[in-house]
């Protein structure tokens, strides 16, 4: 088989079921109850999305505080997905390219279009600082158009590139356990060792991720967000 064969879209029946693999991970989330007591799972799952609104929150402008539904979703699915592709014979859909630019540039472009609309004057600014040399004025805007045009690209590339770099030694270091096995039993228990090192150090890396992936766009969505002035009082 091919080193790359484990990126394939999964198929049964040549038909894909990557639609499937995506929405499987939400199987697993703990569905809600009206009950007062909860599970430790609904507890430490409701804990965690707490915590995380309040941190993705706190820098963010008010009128951002829509989107907070929005991004605790995406890492819920983020993180499920990524965590998934680390069981055996499972497939992993963060490790396309087409599903997370298919993620980044729609949100990405979502938070322009909303700094267009609410603060046309201080979107277009950002492509030009303040103070700017003339000569410099037609080069500063390309580079900022340009560097304004690659973020989603770079959200996807970021997510697939750790992602499949993690996986792909994975692979590596788990087909070589059962070669030195024949050869030397303290060698391959030391590589055994090595891969369990590597499996948390591989779901760190997919946690991270999902959690960098959503930090990023907070922050370009408070970039284009601004808080108005509040009204001044007139003096009693």
């Amino acid at each position: 088989m091919n080193l790359f064969d484990q990126f394939a879209p999964a198929a049964l029946l040549n038909t894909p079921i990557i639609l499937l693999a995506m929405l499987f991970p939400w199987l697993l989330m703990p569905a809600p109850t009206p009950q007062w007591k909860h599970n430790r799972l609904q507890t430490f799952q409701n804990w965690l999305f707490s915590a995380f609104t309040k941190q993705l929150l706190l820098p963010l402008n008010t009128p951002a505080h829509k989107w907070a539904f929005m991004f605790t979703s995406l890492l819920a699915f983020l993180l499920t997905v990524n965590l998934l592709g680390l069981l055996p014979y499972t497939f992993t859909p963060t490790t396309q390219l087409s599903i997370n630019l298919g993620l980044a540039v729609p949100l990405w472009l979502m938070t322009v279009l909303v700094g267009l609309r609410n603060q046309l004057t201080l979107s277009l600014a950002h492509f030009l600082p303040e103070g700017t040399p003339t000569p410099l004025i037609p080069a500063l805007i390309l580079i900022e158009t340009i560097s304004l045009f690659i973020r989603p690209l770079a959200l996807g590339v970021r997510l697939t590139a750790n992602l499949t770099a993690g996986h792909l030694l994975i692979h590596l270091v788990s087909s070589a356990v059962p070669v030195i096995l024949f050869f030397s039993p303290a060698a391959s228990m030391l590589t055994f060792m090595v891969l369990t090192l590597l499996m948390t150090l591989e779901i760190m890396v997919a946690t991270i991720q999902a959690y960098v992936f959503v930090l990023l766009l907070s922050l370009y969505l408070q970039e284009n967000t601004y808080d108005p002035p509040s009204p001044r009082l007139p003096y009693s």
